[in-house]
């Protein structure tokens, strides 16, 4: 019996009605089933004073996701499309993403859509496009306290308030350089259209082996965004006499003490997204962000040279 799954964002009662509505039709159609919500991906924060807060990668995924699942469908926005990739990479488990949300940049369909989207996966009338992911580990001298599968980005700032970091970063064998900023982005080109595209970072199509480095508000007309080989691990030393917070993908994280180290380097798992068309990058920034559009209206009603 060929097995698939569903994860959805169980605050929205359409996300939770359209769950149980795919169960059943699969079901019925001799395709076992199971549920989880989008939860089980969220990371958890650590508190200043007891910064361990140490999920392992691989310790996410939900009962009955494993490497027999030959799909799983995602109900939600962005938030949860993100959630669901750490619980099912690991597993190599493609996903269908449908957006029950706002913008839903990452989702590959509307609920509108569902219909034909799953007559298609069920035909197997699809593509995979692989992503890269990053795996962030925070050290302690030689004791790894906590760490998270990423798919956009990861942040490391000052809180509650914006204020001055120092950072010592080393990409690689390169010399380590020195950044004074309000924060550091450091991204996948998939998170290069989220927090780092604000932050003045460039947009990268997915497809490009690449990160990028992006100081937030640099102390420093020298200090710009960095693309760089995702070969290459990113070693992050903070140089404050305070502790600092880092966020991942926007969801949780952890607190980084003076003598704390983050590690960032390109995981072995990739997030795979289940596409109904051939990947069309371009046409999502028009649709999502209005890149390209022309910046003057051109009236339909006037044949143009």
């Amino acid at each position: 019996m060929p097995k698939a799954g569903i994860i959805y964002n169980d605050v929205k009662p359409v996300a939770c009605r359209t769950a149980q509505e795919i169960k059943d039709q699969l079901i019925d159609s001799g395709w076992e089933v199971c549920l989880a919500t989008g939860v089980g991906g969220i990371l958890g924060y650590s508190s200043p004073h007891s910064p361990v807060c140490h999920a392992q990668i691989d310790r996410l995924n939900p009962p009955g996701f494993d490497y027999d699942m030959k799909f799983a469908i995602v109900l939600g926005g962005d938030g949860t499309v993100l959630s669901a990739f750490r619980q099912v990479a690991p597993y190599g488990i493609p996903l269908l993403t449908v957006n029950t949300g706002h913008m839903g940049f990452l989702t590959e369909s509307y609920l509108n859509q569902l219909p034909q989207a799953l007559e298609a996966v069920l035909a197997e009338e699809y593509q995979i496009e692989e992503r890269s992911m990053l795996a962030v580990q925070l050290y302690r001298e030689h004791d790894l306290l906590w760490e998270a599968l990423c798919l956009n980005e990861v942040v490391i700032h000052r809180e509650p308030l914006t204020s001055m970091c120092h950072f010592e970063v080393e990409i690689g064998r390169h010399a380590p350089v020195d950044i004074a900023a309000d924060g550091i982005i450091v991204s996948t080109p998939t998170g290069s259209t989220a927090y780092s595209l604000s932050a003045g970072g460039p947009v990268i199509t997915p497809g490009v082996p690449v990160l990028q480095l992006v100081p937030i508000c640099p102390h420093s007309l020298a200090s710009r965004a960095l693309v760089f080989a995702n070969s290459e691990p990113v070693t992050i030393f903070p140089a404050n006499t305070t502790s600092l917070v880092m966020i991942v993908d926007g969801n949780g994280g952890s607190y980084v003490l003076p003598d704390d180290r983050v590690r960032i380097q390109r995981s072995p798992h990739t997030a795979r997204f289940i596409r109904l068309r051939p990947p069309e990058f371009f046409h999502v920034l028009r649709e999502k962000l209005g890149w390209g559009l022309p910046h003057i209206a051109k009236p339909t009603s006037v044949e143009l040279p």
